[in-house]
């Protein structure tokens, strides 16, 4: 095959991007093979090209088609492919930056030396200083590392699970509390410690990130959030993905059943709130499983456990108990504080011109100490669980559903 029929192989996903396709959010248009538009946190949209060098591994990750006894076509791209690739659709207008993964075909060092050789043509050669995003292999060694972040905008390890136990379950090769944690908190405290110094560029300035499969092997996320909390409070790690487990074919997982997407769409918001909301791990509500509400969100769920904080009177509020409001963000909340100091709000109508989602958190809001709904939001009613009114699915492709995370 020529170079574009093994990038076509190697950039294929099962499943979009489901982080910024949450509730009110809609989906943007497809790009280019390999090349994915994404929101930025702080607004607009960028052109990401998203690819593996290889899909040859000799892991035995159960969840995915690359494991060592997976049946799919196996190819790669040498590090000037894979570069040039890249360039030749950046040149053209086509894709802003790069995220770059890979399989682990025999010595982790190995194809980890493949993927930073990629990184050096972009930077030193091509000179590219936009957004690159280089995902470390399991096994990669410490000067790895500290090479990839040097290079990276954002590195990411993938952590899998929240416990060894749970990790070794998905994938046994892998090694939690002995390697990955360890190597995403080195490349964490890297880039901490060089925007502590003055010097962001020099060692990946976007921050570190880090993914879970959710749900294949009965974790907890109490357990998920904790681990994230604690690494996030410790300014090792920017954010956190979450993938709802999907079985695909041929692998050795597949028989297990798929997690709702709903699971996933709660853990991002948990993790929001952990992170921009001045939220802490034990204030969120967990069930007797230790898994958060599929049917409410967790902030109006923290809401409701804590009537006597509401209705918060939204003319004198401090910020902080603004984004304790079901329905207020942090955009919202910033609004209301800058508009407040000039203009009497009246009603619904200003606060929904600001951003607010009054339907939602109404019951929780006040103004001029008129309460906006005397009574919660109804609850969802639901004939089917979670899930339970798709058929089962068992997804072909030969790429990992959350390679790109």
């Amino acid at each position: 095959m020529d170079r574009h029929e093994r990038f076509a192989i190697l950039s294929r996903e099962a499943t979009a991007d489901r982080e910024h396709g949450l509730p009110g959010r809609p989906r943007l248009q497809e790009g280019p093979v390999g090349i994915r538009p994404l929101r930025m946190p702080g607004g607009g949209v960028t052109r990401l090209m998203r690819v593996m060098q290889t899909n040859a591994c000799s892991l035995s990750c159960g969840y995915c088609p690359t494991f060592c006894g997976g049946k799919v076509r196996r190819v790669s791209l040498g590090p000037e492919e894979a570069a040039r690739t890249f360039m030749e659709a950046h040149r053209a207008g086509a894709a802003d930056g790069l995220f770059l993964t890979s399989g682990v075909p025999g010595r982790p060092r190995r194809a980890m030396d493949r993927m930073l050789a990629t990184a050096e043509v972009l930077r030193r050669r091509e000179g590219f200083s936009g957004y690159l995003h280089l995902k470390m292999l399991p096994g990669a060694d410490d000067d790895q590392v500290r090479t990839a972040v040097r290079l990276a905008s954002r590195v990411s390890i993938n952590l899998e699970g929240p416990t060894d136990d749970v990790v070794q379950r998905l994938a046994s090769d892998k090694d939690l509390s002995g390697d990955l944690l360890p190597k995403l908190e080195l490349a964490g405290r890297l880039s901490r410690e060089a925007r502590l110094e003055g010097r962001p560029g020099s060692a990946a300035p976007a921050g570190t990130t880090t993914q879970f499969v959710v749900g294949a092997q009965g974790e907890a996320d109490r357990d998920l959030l904790g681990l994230v909390g604690r690494l996030e409070a410790a300014g090792l790690l920017h954010h956190a993905h979450w993938s709802a487990f999907q079985p695909v074919a041929g692998t050795p997982m597949e028989g297990l059943p798929a997690v709702p997407a709903a699971r996933e769409a709660r853990l991002y918001q948990a993790e929001h709130l952990l992170r921009q909301y001045g939220f802490g791990v034990d204030e969120l509500v967990f069930g007797p499983d230790g898994n958060l509400a599929l049917d409410r969100d967790p902030k109006t769920a923290w809401a409701l456990g804590h009537p006597a904080r509401f209705p918060v009177e939204l003319t004198r509020a401090s910020r902080e108990e603004l984004l304790r409001v079901p329905g207020i963000g942090p955009r919202a909340a910033d609004r209301i504080i800058a508009v407040r100091r000039s203009t009497v709000l009246r009603g619904a109508d200003d606060l929904r011109r600001l951003g607010v989602d009054v339907a939602r958190g109404g019951h929780f809001m006040a103004l001029a100490g008129h309460h906006l709904a005397r009574r919660p939001p109804a609850e969802q009613l639901r004939l089917f669980p979670h899930g339970g009114h798709l058929p089962a699915v068992v997804w072909k492709t030969p790429v990992p559903p959350c390679a790109y995370r």
